[in-house]
């Protein structure tokens, strides 16, 4: 059996759906790891609950998969508001945005996934709905065209990216709470496998679930998708202890090795040693040479390789380290050797 752990660490697969909403902590005393955010967020929410307003718009950034839509589901419970979600991708023409802006009741929380990617036109209604709590409309047209404002239910915007960098200066300042999701550490991803295994009714050993964080990606989304494959063999197998042995050898076969690396990784590290000699390589070549997004491996790829060490970014483009060597078993002596300067070491 020949399985690859690519769409194991993709941003969005409609996968496991019911899985995946009963996985999620409901409370945020049940969010396991990123306690100074928690903090912060607790303290907001208690605040305002306690003023009867709702909860400043909130920001949410970080990579793909360590919460914000969960969290965004937890404001929605805590806060005892309506949770309507959407993606800036899908709202193609401002009447879109002004149709979800209006139809919110007070107290609702409007979850806006992709924030980075909205257009500059909708930016411009949201801008006035974030701070006025309102929103124009032109009636008519030429002379007789005339603005007429609407206002709006108090609510909260959540807006959720995986590049900040990319929002506009006028839409970041709009937050009144901007909160990072950083990777988790192997323990806390642990205990959300432990946690996970429970419900889905899985007898997982304490063994087991820390081999399966150390290959989850340092993100709990994938920690809870290696989960659900290793129940899979576990329920083909007749095994009902899933130790540390069994995880190990099926997450081998799902392609997933010690570091959580799958096989496009490697492919791209691979690349850059072999082929330009460590790098620098533009993103660019690197997506064109693996037939895949240049988004995809800037947004699902890099940012765990670059926490791992394995690669750095330089102005002339990707450069593979020491340990990318080391990991792919590459004397990276001997090509030093060779007189190449671009080595990162």
């Amino acid at each position: 059996m020949t399985l690859r752990g690519e769409g194991l660490v993709k941003s969005v697969v409609a996968e496991g759906g019911e899985d995946d909403r009963a996985l999620r902590p409901p409370r945020l005393a049940d969010f396991i790891g990123q306690s100074d955010l928690k903090e912060k967020l607790s303290v907001a929410m208690i605040a305002a609950r306690t003023r009867g307003e709702v909860l400043d718009h909130t920001l949410f950034s970080g990579p793909p998969g360590l919460g914000k839509t969960t969290l965004a589901a937890i404001v929605a419970a805590e806060m005892g508001g309506r949770l309507q979600s959407t993606t800036a991708p899908a709202i193609t023409r401002p009447g879109d945005l002004a149709r979800l802006l209006t139809l919110l009741e007070k107290g609702d929380i409007l979850f806006l996934d992709e924030i980075h990617r909205l257009s500059p036109v909708c930016e411009e209604i949201l801008y006035q709905a974030m701070e006025d709590r309102a929103i124009d409309f032109i009636l008519g047209e030429g002379a007789a065209a005339q603005s007429v404002k609407l206002k709006l239910q108090p609510f909260t915007l959540i807006g959720a990216t995986t590049r900040a960098g990319l929002l506009s200066s006028p839409l970041k300042t709009r937050f009144g709470l901007e909160l990072r999701l950083d990777f988790y550490a192997a323990e806390d991803l642990a205990r959300i496998v432990q946690r996970s295994a429970a419900i889905l009714r899985m007898k997982l050993s304490e063994g087991a679930a820390l081999a399966l964080a150390a290959r989850a990606r340092m993100t709990p989304r994938v920690a809870n998708r290696l989960l659900r494959r290793l129940r899979d063999y576990a329920t083909v197998e007749a095994q009902e202890l899933i130790d540390t042995q069994f995880a190990a050898a099926r997450l081998d076969a799902l392609g997933i090795d010690e570091l959580g690396l799958v096989e496009l990784d490697r492919r791209l590290l691979s690349l850059l040693i072999g082929r330009y000699r460590g790098g620098p390589v533009g993103l660019r070549t690197l997506a064109a040479l693996v037939d895949e997004e240049e988004r995809t491996l800037e947004e699902d790829h890099e940012p765990y390789m670059l926490r791992l060490g394995l690669m750095e970014k330089t102005p002339q483009g990707r450069v593979a380290t020491r340990m990318a060597y080391q990991h792919l078993g590459i004397a990276a002596q001997n090509a030093a050797a060779e007189g190449d300067e671009r080595l990162p070491f």
